[in-house]
């Protein structure tokens, strides 16, 4: 299959389905192949590494969003994303990610063990009460969905009363990470990134006011310069504040129910891993690195060079589009032998499926943030 003719088809929806028949493919191309003028498709797993560490790339910026998106100051999804350290690059990206990083201290971290466990105590006691006489119980929309929008929620210190809102206005607002959008996607999003911006709004004022000790009140600070960075003279915009809040929402909401949902389809083929999985709670850090591995929640991301570079025997000039296929790379058979079985057991597993390993880079070139399907 031509290089340019397989993205079309991974780009459509039926092409989303199972997409790694087309991955392999593409592979059969070699790791770095070129599907048009300066625009590139990446498959190899070595590749993908390199190129989401090398400084020389980064995602679209405000002056190639006015190129190649016009209009796109009209919509208020795509113009809150685009201040948040998601569609940033350095040093407004090192600077909020360092801001957002402090937040995240080690005792805020701890503290949240206790509500995830209760949470999810609770929506399973749910559901095994709906089922309890036969009935058909949705896990996706009574665990998948709820438990990550809970816990993020709860780590922002958004009420209790209010997180049914925030299901609705995350799942709206997600429409804009997709690599196309169609304009009734578009409007869906605005309309979500307007009650999510309205609504975080009103908790900053909340917080300035009084604050806690969630973190929509530790960026407050990094917004006023009285925080654990006000010595360092680095401060968060209004609008970036905005922004972030509205990110690690969404960010933290999608990524997570995916992973929730694909997993439990993977261990329901895979018998034995599942009861490897119950039998010993140990087991779940290898087992969840697999199933990121094997199925990714996150395809794909982006990125453009801002200097020629070489990856993969194919030069890159300036000015390239590279679209980074991570659930391809996660299936290099150079990497991992067998990449097509589902192997809890198999060691060193470091997928590219989002994080540390699949970020955008600092100032220094090292990873930072977290990936996501940026068009």
């Amino acid at each position: 299959m031509d290089p340019a003719d397989a993205l079309e088809l991974l780009m459509s929806p039926a092409g989303r389905v199972d997409p790694y028949p087309t991955y392999e493919q593409l592979r059969a191309h070699g790791p770095v192949v070129s599907a048009g003028p300066a625009f590139y498709l990446v498959t190899g797993y070595a590749e993908a590494d390199a190129i989401l560490r090398d400084a020389r790339f980064g995602v679209m910026d405000d002056d190639l969003r006015d190129q190649f998106l016009p209009g796109w100051r009209e919509s208020p999804a795509a113009l809150s994303i685009s201040r948040s350290m998601l569609r940033t690059n350095p040093p407004d990206h090192s600077r909020m990610r360092r801001l957002a990083a402090g937040a995240f201290t080690p005792r805020r971290i701890a503290a949240m063990r206790d509500v995830v466990l209760a949470q999810a105590d609770e929506l399973i006691d749910g559901m095994l009460a709906r089922g309890r006489d036969g009935a058909v119980v949705d896990f996706q929309a009574e665990f998948g969905y709820p438990l990550p929008v809970g816990v993020i929620c709860a780590l922002l210190g958004v009420p209790a009363a209010d997180r049914p809102l925030f299901r609705r206005w995350a799942t709206d607002l997600t429409g804009i990470l997709e690599p196309e959008t169609t304009p009734e996607e578009l409007a869906v999003a605005d309309r979500g990134a307007t009650e999510l911006r309205d609504y975080f709004a009103e908790l900053v004022a909340a917080r300035r006011r009084a604050p806690a000790g969630d973190l929509t009140t530790a960026l407050v600070q990094a917004h006023d310069g009285d925080g654990h960075n006000s010595a360092s003279g680095e401060r968060l915009s209004g609008d970036e504040l905005l922004a972030n809040l509205i990110v690690l929402l969404v960010a933290g909401f999608e990524t997570t129910t995916n992973l929730l949902g694909n997993g439990l389809v993977v261990l329901l083929d895979h018998p034995r891993a599942a009861a490897a999985l119950r039998d010993d709670p140990e087991f779940a850090p290898g087992c969840v690195e697999e199933l990121l591995r094997y199925d990714s929640p996150v395809q794909l991301t982006s990125r453009m060079s801002t200097a020629p570079a070489r990856h993969g025997d194919v030069d890159l000039p300036a000015g390239s589009w590279t679209i980074v296929l991570l659930g391809a790379a996660n299936r290099d058979p150079r990497r991992y032998p067998e990449p097509e079985r589902f192997d809890p057991w198999r060691p060193q597993v470091h997928p590219l499926s989002f994080g540390d390993d699949a970020s955008p880079v600092t100032d220094r070139g090292t990873p930072a943030g977290t990936a996501r399907a940026t068009p």
